[in-house]
């Protein structure tokens, strides 16, 4: 019997005749048998690939043929608009078997929270913070929410598993099993990951232990389809990227992808210069406005829109007929997304054009073209050591049972497997000592550092695994356009202050500093908006392609234009000290020296840190570096590095594992909790990172 056949009738009929489709994808067939099984699943496939179908229509089926009530499956994704995007096919498959679905974010208001959970949804399409905060709502009981959920699809898993939202979900994931008192059945989707075995029992968590199979399901791709059309071009700056937009591909739908917020927003205002029909979709963008605009982007035909990543995940925008990404993605699987968000119609094929403005970059896409051509995919690894995390969860645990005893406490912790069971026992003795939590003989609850830090807006912001710099809301008249942080606000300039954002040109005429309002016009021109970006370290794969590209090697199956080979060539002959085809290189500049060794930015940072200690005569006082290379005194010779590093290995071991990093305050501060932990422990946390 196939797949299809083992599907509810319901389903069958409205999938042939509501959607047309003759046959189930190889993905949603395979997916069948397994997720009706009640089996843990991992599901592969590209962008596009019928993902959500693959979950949803096996899990309808079992809905419906075991009678489950109320809400039984949470649909998680990483994204609020990827939420709302879902929605709409979420509300077709469940509305043609007479159950219904919802929606629940941080944008979603109050009245509608309360009304959709009073309504129970069969689905629920939510977010992991937004189930942290029912877990520990004071106006609801979660017990209500959540007694019947049977399943949980968490979508772009792949997305959480390689950052600290990873492990903050797997907690949510074990406090909601507590709560129903059963294992949940746990389906995860993913685009082409490196390790895909490891992320199945990564989303197992404890089920793999408590014996639930976990099934990776993975079609192999057809071959024989046309080749992916990926050209490299070199136009030197933003402003003549423009220009190649504005001319090429007229009368077709473009998605121009860009590593930053400014660039989206400069790009756009450029192209607008230019009579291109332009649209913006990046997270400062009000979700109104980003939801008009991916709307408007997908009903329209010749146009384009320019966005961050935040269009990467699977988001609809419609059939696109060209991807453009400015300057390098920042991964082979980045790459691998967007350029599977095209060759979806009939008679089309997956296409990407890159357009380098700046030399590193550049290089860099050309590294990633290579890793791509040869079929490299980054594993995923997650941050180790969640000690943060693990505090996060302690007072989260805390705050939804009000009152927790401290080995209950400690043991539900420790279950998780995350960290040290010692570890773990410190943490919440910590928690304590710095006032987080207080007591009443055995019995812990919320103490008055928390509450003071935590607790505005019932504790808000420590359902947030990430770091965000503070925002100002900008208004024209009472409607909101968007945010900005005050690195834009605190900048000096003569006279008005301009801005650009979501495509529109506006001038600053008010800010309210005390409430973070930030008040506009139009105006005929803008100006620059700042964000912090923390762009990731380069990773040793990275490096060493890049490193082969500078010693001549082309990327496979990638087109590269006369300027793109032209670019190169010119790279290849400025840079050619710099590599060399069996060892690294020390280069000597004016004031200084480098050591070109390509081998990564946390891998650099334990050598220089080596370095210094041994031999700080060695270094070129600031004890610099980058992704590849490291800062050193003039004169340094490639043998007195090579002499030095011998040293660090006999002092600190062969991979340094004895030598202790310096953590300074700043850095600090982009571990979300580390005020929830114990200074030391902190820093060892931080230590443990660099050194992954």
């Amino acid at each position: 019997m196939s797949g299809f056949d083992r599907l509810t009738p319901s389903l069958q009929h409205h999938i042939v005749n509501d959607l047309g489709w003759g046959t189930l994808r190889a993905l949603q067939e395979q997916a069948v048998e397994p997720l009706l099984a009640g089996h843990d699943a991992l599901l592969l496939a590209p962008t596009a690939g019928g993902k959500t179908e693959a979950a949803l229509f096996p899990l309808l089926t079992r809905m419906s043929g075991e009678n489950w009530r109320g809400t039984s499956v949470l649909y998680i994704t990483p994204l609020k608009a990827l939420v709302n995007n879902l929605q709409v096919r979420a509300e077709r498959y469940t509305g043609w078997l007479g159950r219904t679905s919802a929606v629940r974010h941080g944008d979603t208001t109050a009245g509608q929270r309360k009304r959709r959970l009073l309504d129970h949804p069969d689905v629920l399409l939510t977010t992991p913070e937004s189930i942290e905060a029912m877990l520990i709502s004071t106006t609801t009981d979660p017990r209500a929410i959540f007694s019947g959920v049977q399943a949980v699809v968490i979508d772009e898993i792949h997305a959480f598993a390689g950052d600290d939202r990873g492990w903050h979900l797997l907690g949510v994931l074990q406090r909601l099993e507590d709560l129903v008192g059963h294992p949940l059945q746990r389906v995860g989707l993913s685009a082409t990951v490196g390790n895909a075995e490891w992320l199945l029992g990564w989303l197992q968590g404890n089920n793999r232990d408590a014996g639930v199979p976990g099934v990776l399901v993975n079609p192999a791709v057809t071959a024989g389809g046309p080749a992916p059309d990926v050209q490299l071009d070199f136009v030197g700056s933003l402003a003549n990227a423009a220009t190649v937009i504005a001319s090429l591909h007229q009368g077709e739908k473009r998605l121009v992808s860009c590593e930053s917020r400014r660039q989206v927003e400069e790009l756009a205002e450029r192209l607008g210069g230019l009579g291109v029909t332009t649209f913006v979709s990046h997270s400062s963008v009000s979700p109104d406005d980003r939801r008009r605009a991916e709307e408007a982007f997908a009903q329209e035909r010749d146009c384009v829109i320019v966005a961050t990543s935040t269009l990467e995940l699977g988001i609809d925008v419609g059939d696109l007929d060209r991807v453009v990404q400015i300057g390098s993605t920042p991964t082979v699987a980045s790459l691998l997304q967007r350029l599977g968000r095209t060759g979806r119609r009939l008679g089309t094929v997956r296409n990407m054009l890159v357009l380098g403005i700046k030399d590193d970059d550049f290089l860099r896409a050309a590294g990633i073209a290579l890793l791509w051509g040869e079929g490299y995919v980054e594993p995923l690894v997650p941050p180790p050591e969640p000690l943060h995390i693990v505090a996060q969860q302690a007072l989260g645990i805390t705050i939804q049972q009000r009152t927790i005893g401290q080995a209950e406490l400690v043991a539900r912790l420790q279950g998780l497997g995350w960290v040290d069971d010692a570890l773990v026992a410190r943490i919440v003795r910590g928690l304590e000592e710095l006032g987080h939590l207080d007591r009443d003989r055995d019995l812990l609850f919320i103490g008055p550092t928390a509450e003071g830090r935590y607790g505005r807006t019932y504790f808000r912001d420590l359902m947030a695994a990430f770091t965000a710099p503070p925002q100002f809301l900008v208004l024209h008249g009472r409607a909101d356009i968007g945010y900005l942080e005050p690195l834009t606000l605190l900048r000096e300039v003569e006279g008005p202050r301009f801005i650009t954002l979501g495509g529109r040109p506006c001038r600053v005429t008010h800010v309210d500093w005390t409430r973070r309002r930030c008040h506009v016009e139009p105006a005929d021109h803008g100006g620059v908006v700042r964000w912090q970006n923390s762009l990731p370290m380069d990773s040793p794969q990275l490096c060493y392609s890049m490193r082969r590209v500078l010693l001549g090697v082309d990327p496979v199956g990638v087109r590269l234009s006369q300027r793109a080979a032209a670019a190169l060539a010119r790279l290849r002959e400025q840079r050619a000290d710099e590599v060399d085809a069996t060892s690294t290189r020390v280069v000597q500049r004016e004031s200084d020296a480098r050591w070109w060794n390509r081998a990564g930015g946390r891998r650099n940072l334990v050598l220089a840190t080596a370095l210094a200690r041994v031999n700080p005569e060695l270094m070129d006082g600031k004890t610099s570096f980058g992704d590849a290379w490291i800062g050193l005194r003039a004169g340094t010779t490639m043998f007195m590095v090579q002499e030095a590093l011998v040293l660090a290995r006999l002092e600190f071991g062969a991979e340094f594992e004895s030598l202790p990093i310096d953590i300074d305050d700043d850095a600090l501060m982009g571990l979300k909790f580390s005020d929830l932990l114990p200074d030391v422990l902190a820093r060892w946390e931080l230590e443990r990172r660099l050194r992954r």
